[in-house]
């Protein structure tokens, strides 16, 4: 299985914010329609680069420190800049070590230095175990057909 698996599942929809809107827009985006963990932070607002990425932690986090005031904030004061990535080639195994590695739980999908998607912990923990209820059904079938 590997991320362009993924994406051809979910979609390629990836969710994008300006990084001089406030951190009160994007935290109204965040809550939707539709509810989503993280925004890609995208200043050509055509998917070509990547300024950083803004998620739910990134908020709460700044929240303790800045209180209310937070949200008067832009997303460039907020966002994490260095962005882990990964490519449509890479395998769900791959995926799941950068996501561990460096805590994430969000990496948007980069092919040709231009973004194509994104795939949150959840895509990986659902795909994962359609993956090992199908080979829990082998293995049964294979019990039942050798007894």
């Amino acid at each position: 299985m590997k991320v362009s698996d993924i994406l051809r599942i979910k979609g390629d929809t990836v969710h994008t914010v300006l990084p001089w809107n406030t951190i009160g827009e994007a935290a109204a985006r965040l809550a939707g329609p539709p509810a989503i963990g993280a925004l890609v932070v995208s200043d050509d607002g055509f998917r070509e680069r990547i300024a950083g990425i803004i998620s739910e932690r990134d908020i709460v986090r700044r929240f303790a420190t800045e209180g209310a005031g937070l949200t008067r904030l832009t997303v460039a004061d907020v966002m994490t800049r260095s962005v882990v990535t990964c490519s449509p080639d890479d395998s769900l195994v791959e995926m799941m070590a950068l996501m561990n590695r460096w805590r994430h739980r969000h990496l948007p999908v980069v092919a040709r230095g231009k973004l194509c998607g994104m795939v949150s912990i959840g895509d990986v923990v659902k795909q994962r175990l359609a993956e090992m209820t199908t080979e829990a059904g082998v293995l049964r079938d294979i019990y039942i057909a050798s007894h």
